[in-house]
This record gives C-alpha cells, structure tokens and sequence, in this order.
C-alpha cells in the first residue's frame, strides 16, 4: 500500500518541483541522512541493521520487523557550532500484527541568519518478515522545506533484512528512489551489518551515493554499544563524511527499563562544518 501511494504521487512530486530548486545555493545532500536518535548518534551512525529504535523506519524501512515490539520516541538534538537543530517524534509497530508499520515526524532547522532553513519531513513505513530469517519493508517520505532552501516533495526508500543467525543482521537499502529533481533528496545505497554478542552490540553502514556533485561519494560509520549492569549502555562510534572529507565521533550513555528509557549522546566533528552536536531520546517500549 505504501508502495503504491509513492508511486501514485510521484507524477505530483515532479510537477511540484518542475521550476526546480534554487541553483544558486549548494543544498547540502548529508543533512536529511543525519537526523538521528541519540543512540544512533552514540554509535556513530551506523543503526539501519538493527532495527532496535522506533525510527527504524527513517533507515532501512525493513528493520521496522526486526523485533516485536511497540515503541515510541520522542528526540531532539541541537548543534551550537552549525546552528542546526531537529526533534522527531517516531512510533513503530510489530507487535499487534504480522505486517510492521511505522510513522514518524521531523522538525528541522538548518544554517543561521539568511541561511536559515526550516523543515518538516514525514516518513511512513512498512515491513513484513517472512519467518525469522528474512524481513522486506518501504517507506514514503514527504519533505516541505522553507527559506533559504526550498523542496516540496514526494519520494521512497526500500529495504530488505537478513538474519542468517539470531546474533547476525545484515541489510541493504535504497533512499529517495523515486526521483524529485531536489538537492535535498538525491538518491543513495546504504549496506550495514548488525552483531548482537550478548552485552555487546557491533554495527556497520556504508552509504554510497553515485549522483550529489556528479560523482561517487562513499559514508563510512561503525560503532559499538555494551550494556553495563543490564541497565546502562555505553555508546562509541566513528563516521568518515565522504562528503566533506572529514571525521566524526560519537559517544553516547543511556538508562533502561523494562518499558522504556533515556539516551544522551555527543557528537563531535573533526573538520568539515566542525559541528557539536548533544541530542537526547526518550523511548517507551512494550513487548
């Protein structure tokens, strides 16, 4: 259904954005793929393969089935060096029906003074496991960008899952693969790879996009969770931006309950737009 609603709108996307976008300014194509919850951020980016968060379907829309559950979160996370800021509100379900739903809000600001942006982007996504090994999801997203930068369009991200073991996740993902005409939306690949080794969480993402600036530019990001006491995760990860040529670093401390929890997390750029960001997740959970 989800599928199909993309691609009816997507003829109402195009024309939308038929006088194209402002060429006159660079829209930097990394700021949509950043918004993250702060476990995300605490590790370094590298989340799409682990389906554990209820803004999974932001990522790889198939990790929205990767585990039953019913989860709500409420994020918002400000960088004082860049002056960019969002909060997301983000629900996801796998636990009332065999098909996994998940819909979440984004409220960006970007740049500061004449540069300022602001920014509502809605997601909506979709995934069905096929027994325990295999997990096939899509997603809608709308994007409504005003100031500085302008977009006002329809696009959507596909994604498939594979658990060989019940400690491995594996995946990969296209995003924005119906095609807008909007910097803000360019088309990319991601491949990630999850390991769940008890008290130990490891991840990986690649994202590779083959179209911004006319040329392949490849993300890197690995990062590592261990959960102290049975309560209270550590976070570590580290990005390379091939888009600017720069590094990242996150790190990241929780609290968990049985129905919920709290994430705090920093991340410091080496380099690039030399960003410091702090966000914080507040999460409830029912299995």
């Amino acid at each position: 259904m989800t599928l199909l609603f993309v691609l009816l709108l997507a003829p109402l996307s195009q024309a939308q954005e038929a006088s194209g976008p402002d060429t006159s300014r660079q829209p930097r194509a990394e700021d949509l793929r950043e918004i993250l919850s702060a476990r995300a951020h605490g590790m370094g980016g590298a989340w799409r393969a682990l389906g554990v968060g209820a803004e999974s379907g932001t990522g790889n829309p198939a990790a929205l089935a990767a585990f039953r559950t019913y989860r709500v979160e409420l994020t918002g996370a400000w960088d004082w060096a860049g002056k960019d800021a969002f909060g997301m509100v983000a629900l996801a379900d796998s636990a009332t029906s065999p098909l996994a739903a998940g819909v979440s809000y984004q409220l960006i600001s970007l740049g500061q003074g004449v540069e300022r942006a602001t920014g509502h982007l809605n997601t909506v996504g979709l995934a069905i496991p096929f027994g325990n090994s295999l997990m096939v999801g899509v997603s809608s997203r709308y994007l409504l960008l005003r100031g500085a930068r302008q977009a006002n369009a329809i696009t959507g991200d596909a994604g498939i899952i594979f658990r060989p073991a019940p400690i491995i996740s594996l995946g990969i993902s296209g995003h924005n693969l119906i095609g807008t005409g909007n910097a803000e939306l360019t088309r990319y690949y991601s491949a990630h790879a999850g390991v769940f080794a008890g008290l130990l969480t490891l991840a990986a993402d690649v994202r590779a996009d083959f179209e911004t600036h006319g040329r392949t530019t490849l993300t890197y990001s690995g990062g590592l969770e261990y959960l102290l006491g049975q309560t209270f995760p550590l976070r570590a990860g580290y990005t390379w931006d091939g888009f600017t040529r720069s590094s990242q670093l996150g790190v990241g401390i929780g609290v968990m309950t049985p129905g919920g929890g709290i994430d705090l997390a920093y991340r410091h750029d080496f380099g690039g737009e030399n960003g410091r960001l702090v966000a914080l997740t507040l999460k409830v959970q029912v299995q």
